[in-house]
């Protein structure tokens, strides 16, 4: 069987938790080397290569998909500087800076011939899978409401380039990608967008707390995520003509990723908390959620590689979620709806 080369730029948490596992775990990829920038540091798993620049990775013929898992405001530039190589790229969310710079990229992937995707592994998450499969079954009649979230409990801003007012810095480019992509899966691209971003905790400097709107003619979906919830809130809330659905609670792999399981483990990707089902009749019923299982992204792109099969994102998705990530930014600086433009 052809494995494919694979050599990740960034040696951080999304490295060692999501991509040199999940790579790991598709037999068709064969992780080679990580770009890291501190000499001393360790490898993300036993027998990977370190080396210290991008120029080096692509050095090895054997490379044949890089990953790049560095720093939001260096994604456009690694990317390109992978395409003009001749190699496929997977991107860290979010895919770029701006709506230009993520046509940028798309075009110059078609023009060689490449594969540039964008890490939404989320669409793989046990809860988003549980909700996705009761709205298509029409459980809850037409949706009419639907509310997503991703809380946490941090209080007191941290030193570090997510938070430090920077390019690609503060909670809605961090986690408004998952959020969006996941409503549009669902129901398509709205019509227009209402947001609101503030820094909220003492000496923020860059946002930590996000209400976005999305419009749609007969429905409408907010995307929330806050730093500063103990506790937490629904993950999912959804509202239709014929009952409601509510989540509690994420999906586990990020945590059992952290805690040093491997998505081989008998146990992987297995929710503990139930969706609730409330019917017309205000009955509530549990609907145990499917496995999740993130590394499909992974299994999807070693396909597409090897010319068998489609790639996890396509270039479309990619611009629409830019577009609607924009967008929100925009809406939120002038304190109004903005219609989401064509990407």
């Amino acid at each position: 069987m052809k494995r494919i080369g694979v050599g990740i730029v960034g040696n951080g948490m999304a490295t060692r938790v999501f991509h040199a596992p999940y790579i790991r775990a598709v037999p068709a990829l064969d992780l080679r080397a990580v770009v890291s920038r501190h000499a001393d540091a360790a490898a993300p798993v036993p027998g990977v290569a370190l080396v210290n620049d991008i120029a080096a990775l692509l050095d090895d013929p054997a490379i044949e998909l890089v990953v790049i898992a560095t720093p939001s405001g260096t994604h456009a530039e690694l990317a390109r500087r992978a395409l003009d190589s001749g190699r496929h790229v997977v991107v860290e969310k979010p895919f770029a800076q701006d709506l230009n710079e993520a046509r940028a990229l798309t075009g110059l992937a078609a023009a060689r011939g490449r594969i540039a995707a964008v890490f939404h592994n989320r669409r793989w998450d046990s809860d988003f899978l549980a909700v996705r499969a009761a709205i298509a079954s029409g459980l809850i009649g037409p949706v009419v409401h639907f509310e997503s979230r991703f809380d946490r409990f941090r209080p007191a801003p941290r030193d570090r380039w997510r938070e430090n007012g920077g390019p690609g810095s503060g909670v809605w480019v961090d986690l408004g990608p998952h959020l969006i992509d996941q409503a549009l899966l669902l129901f398509g691209t709205p019509t227009a967008v209402t947001a609101d971003l503030a820094a909220l905790r003492p000496g923020g400097r860059a946002d930590d707390w996000a209400h976005v709107t999305l419009h749609y003619p007969d429905r409408r979906v907010v995307l929330g995520a806050s730093m500063c919830v103990a506790g937490g809130t629904p993950r999912f809330a959804v509202h239709g003509l014929a009952g409601s659905l509510i989540k509690h609670g994420l999906d586990p792999q990020e945590a059992q990723s952290v805690a040093g399981l491997t998505p081989d483990a008998p146990d992987w990707g297995r929710d503990p908390e139930p969706l609730h089902h409330w019917d017309a009749a205000g009955a509530r019923h549990m609907i145990m959620a499917p496995r999740g299982c993130q590394p499909t992204f992974y299994a999807m792109m070693a396909q597409a590689c090897l010319g068998q099969g489609a790639p996890p994102t396509t270039p479309d998705q990619i611009l629409a979620v830019q577009t609607v990530l924009d967008t929100a930014i925009v809406s939120a600086r002038l304190g109004r709806t903005l219609p989401i433009e064509p990407a």
